[in-house]
């Protein structure tokens, strides 16, 4: 009998309780470890690892236990995971898929004690949906009323937890003023008002000593664990902008009167922001990328190294902006492996609104947890209403794309780094807050030319539609395949199905595209040029990755 090692896999979302002597977690373990037992006639052996992971919410796939079991899974020492309920696994029908096809991968499977249905029949299948809809809609619901307790509570001024702005520190539900670091905000304040640029107050804040709040270094020593350093720039914008400082508090793009005293007079902190919206308090020399009318100067290259400069073009009066390659301006090659006429030329408005959406779908697919870190609940749910209205408006583009600090652009892929400081300043959080590993991802890049008209898609989430022809042609060439295979002729084919026999030739090559690229097709993510006329004028490689190259260059 073939012994089936089985990992039991435990999870609570909240720490109350768990410093019982038994808690949640004994309680799974208990049900499970009997379930186990009760199998042992079909080869279950339990092993004696223990994959628990309390205080963890089952919307992130991001906990340690978890990734722990995961690899022990891909390294062939578990062959089943045992959990009380499927929600214990995750509540995210999205994040469900992920582990069922690392499962599969690994010809491993999972089961719920509590829950009996069978995954190899239609029903069973439709059942775990349900069960698993219903997890992420309680998970969905919990996050709206913790949302809408905030917006409420932050409506009557009270302060929601979170990083504690420097200068106060808390005092149940409001903040009282800490004055050493006050006297520090306070002197920021009129550096900045007498000097009206954020680079010379910079400057000037180092020169006569100030400081940031002592904070604890990821990498610490024992002898060094809290570390106060000067402030960078954009610590002294978020300062300068925050309305903490003047009695105030914000709830997204709204400002309530809050119940804690005021460190910055009220006036002041409107000279304040009246300065850093008109940009008579602008660093000086910064404001290209930022403001300018190229917001990606300076940020873009391609895969040769080559900086992306902008440009424009008049026609009829009218005004088109484009970043393009160095080398097609300059025609040196020197610097790269390529020709003058190998570079990119692209449209910059398309780019940009193309960017800034990626850099948003980005952070949203973060679980908040993860791109926090040491976070609250509150303050975990306040980033994550900011980023549900983010991009909404077009004109937030510009504070989007600040956010990039580099974008390296390659056929088929865009690779990008968000600057911390200003992902921190969007999201309205500290700096120090945000993890760094979180902060460099990529997206698939695709320029697409239609005769004189260009065309952009980064992304999957905003590919075309699905191509109902595509998908047809390739339903009729795996039905052709499978008619070869059972003994029938390309003319047999070719007969009944009244048509030419070559063009029974050139659908069933579709039979032989890569997996990948036809699950492309079928989520409608594959390349805006791939359609089934191409295909039928064009014939494929045998080789997979042949193709993949052959289409990623369409």
């Amino acid at each position: 009998m073939k012994k089936v090692r089985c990992a039991i896999y435990t999870r609570k979302s909240s720490e109350d309780g768990l410093e019982q002597e038994f808690n949640s977690l004994h309680a799974q373990r208990e049900a499970c470890a009997a379930y186990v037992a009760s199998q042992k006639h079909e080869g279950w052996v339990l092993l004696p690892e223990q994959y628990d992971d309390g205080g963890i919410s089952g919307g992130t796939l991001e906990r340690p236990s978890l990734q722990r079991l995961m690899r022990d899974v891909e390294e062939g020492l578990v062959d089943q995971i045992v959990v009380y309920k499927i929600d214990r696994l995750t509540r995210s029908l999205a994040d469900f898929a992920k582990l069922v096809d690392k499962l599969d991968a690994a010809d491993a499977s999972f089961v719920s004690v509590t829950q009996s249905f069978n995954t190899a029949t239609s029903m069973g299948r439709l059942t775990l949906n349900v069960l698993l809809s219903f997890a992420q809609f309680e998970r969905e619901v919990t996050a709206e009323r913790i949302r809408d307790k905030i917006a409420a509570s932050k409506k009557k001024g009270l302060w929601m937890g979170g990083s504690v702005a420097l200068g106060y520190e808390p005092d149940g539900r409001t903040l009282k003023i800490k004055e050493d670091e006050a006297r520090t905000v306070r002197a920021l304040f009129d550096i900045y008002i007498e000097k009206r640029s954020l680079i010379d107050t910079t400057r000037e804040a180092e020169r006569v000593g100030l400081r940031t709040r002592p904070r604890r270094g990821r990498t610490a020593t024992a002898s060094s664990q809290e570390q106060a350093v000067p402030f960078a720039r954009s610590q002294i914008h978020y300062i300068l902008a925050n309305p903490v400082y003047a009695g105030l508090i914000r709830h997204k793009s709204q400002i309530h009167e809050g119940q804690h005293p005021a460190i910055i007079d009220r006036a002041v902190w409107g000279t304040v922001q009246s300065m850093l919206i008109t940009g008579s308090g602008r660093a000086r020399g910064s404001g290209a990328s930022s403001s300018g009318p190229s917001p990606l100067a300076g940020k873009l290259f391609d895969e040769t190294g080559d900086r992306l400069t902008p440009t424009h073009a008049n026609k009829k009066g009218q005004r088109y902006r484009y970043y393009i390659s160095g080398r097609m301006i300059t025609g040196k090659v020197e610097d790269c492996q390529s020709n003058p006429a190998s570079g990119w030329r692209l449209p910059a408005k398309p780019l940009e609104d193309l960017l800034a959406r990626a850099v948003v779908d980005h952070l949203r697919n973060q679980a908040p947890g993860a791109l926090l870190q040491n976070a609250s609940i509150e303050a975990i749910a306040h980033v994550q209403q900011v980023l549900d209205n983010a991009g909404r408006s077009q004109g937030e583009n510009r504070s989007i794309l600040a956010c990039v600090h580099r974008a390296t652009i390659t056929p088929g892929k865009i690779e990008l780094t968000l600057d911390q400081d200003r992902v921190a300043e969007l999201l309205g959080v500290e700096p120090l807050s945000i993890d760094p590993t979180t902060l460099r991802f990529e997206a698939p890049f695709q320029l697409r030319k239609r005769g004189v008209e260009s065309k952009l898609i980064i992304g999957h989430g905003h590919a075309q539609r699905l191509d109902a022809t595509l998908m047809r042609s390739l339903a009729k060439a795996h039905h052709y395949y499978e008619a070869i295979k059972r003994g029938a002729t390309f003319e047999d084919i070719a007969a009944a199905e009244k048509l030419s026999k070559r063009r029974i030739l050139q659908v069933i090559d579709l039979a032989f595209l890569a997996p990948d690229i036809v699950r492309a097709v079928v989520h409608g993510e594959q390349p805006i040029a791939l359609t089934a006329k191409w295909l039928g004028q064009n014939s494929l490689p045998s080789d997979w990755e042949a193709q993949r190259r052959l289409i990623t260059t369409r």
